[in-house]
This record gives C-alpha cells, sequence and structure tokens, in this order.
C-alpha cells in the first residue's frame, strides 16, 4: 500500500495559498481519476483508492500546516504503511515557481510541515516531492507570502508544476523506482 500527502491548511481561507500547493497535488490526482476525499479521520481528510491493481491512500492533513504528523504517522500506522511507501508534497521557498524537486531524504529547511512529519515518522527518510513557490522580493513577512495567492503571472507555472508532480505521482505509482522518477523530473 503507498500513501501520497499533500501538505497545507484546511478551509476555502487558505485554498488557492502558496502553503497549500500540497493539496493541490492531491487535488489534480483526485480529479484526473474521478476519486473522492471521502474519510474523514486521523485528524485529516483521505480517499482510500486502487491505481495499478495497488492500494493507495491519498491524504490532506486538517491539522494546520505546522502539526502534519500528527495526521500522517496514525494513518500510516492504522493501515500498515511503510515509510518507504509514503511520498509527501509540499511548497519550497527555496525553487522558484514552476519547479519541482524529488528528494529521498531531507532535512525540514525551515518548513514547519515538514519539521512535525520528521518529528512524528522519527526520520529524515521518506520520499517528498517539493514545489517551488519563490522567496517574497519585497520586505514581506514569509509567513504573509506563503498564505498569499500565487499572482497571475505565475499561474501557468504554477499549474505546469502541479500537472507533472502528478505524472511523478502515477509513474511511482505505476510501479517505476521513485530514483528513476526523480531522475525523469529533476531535469
Amino acid at each position: 500500500m503507498k500513501c501520497i500527502v499533500g501538505l497545507g491548511n484546511p478551509g476555502k481561507k487558505y485554498e488557492k495559498t502558496r502553503h497549500n500547493i500540497g493539496f493541490m497535488v492531491i487535488d489534480e490526482l483526485l480529479d484526473r481519476h474521478h476519486w473522492k476525499l471521502d474519510k474523514t479521520k486521523f485528524k485529516g481528510d483521505y480517499a482510500l483508492e486502487n491505481y495499478s491493481g495497488e492500494k493507495l491512500i491519498l491524504l490532506q492533513p486538517q491539522t494546520y500546516m505546522n502539526l502534519s504528523g500528527e495526521s500522517i504517522r496514525p494513518l500510516m500506522d492504522y493501515y500498515d504503511v511503510d515509510l518507504e511507501d509514503v511520498l509527501v508534497i509540499y511548497d519550497d521557498l527555496d525553487l522558484p515557481s514552476g519547479k519541482i524537486r524529488l528528494r529521498q531524504k531531507g532535512g525540514h529547511g525551515g518548513h514547519n510541515g515538514v519539521r512535525s512529519t520528521i518529528a512524528h515518522l522519527g526520520t529524515k527518510e521518506f520520499k517528498r516531492i517539493r514545489l517551488g513557490v519563490g522567496r517574497p522580493v519585497s520586505p514581506l513577512p514569509v509567513v504573509d507570502y506563503v498564505l498569499g495567492s500565487f499572482p497571475k503571472e505565475e499561474k501557468e507555472d504554477v499549474e505546469r508544476s502541479i500537472g507533472h508532480a502528478a505524472d511523478a505521482c502515477e509513474s511511482w505509482l505505476g510501479g517505476k523506482a521513485f530514483v528513476e522518477v526523480m531522475n525523469d523530473y529533476n531535469n
């Protein structure tokens, strides 16, 4: 069983913000396959589906970003999901809008959702897809920046990166080794 987690904040207020790009990738996968997040438990909304003959969980934690691990760990424990079968998707200030990077492990890089995930999983070694949101160019505080929406001029790049991230997820779900998926999508 594989589990794909998109990090974000619950509620309409945060729906289209930079911090919710992880949720947007989950939404893209749901739309592509006509799936729904029809279960609510473990402080999250999730779908239990099948893809290429394998069970799959798509999760959007509803804990708010900084407590994401509080949703991920209990769900993994309940469904007996191996750490190697978890993929976490989130926003990254150090990548420009429109860019994605896949990694098999790493630190939190100052991202509180990832910090919480590392704390609750007890390791930095889990698969991840980072989607670039860029850094603020004005003296805007980072918190206000990530809770803001993407400007019109970035919309096309952001939508493309969401599509690429969803494609990468499907490639991994289809049986391709994550290292190969990294090689395909990190270029």
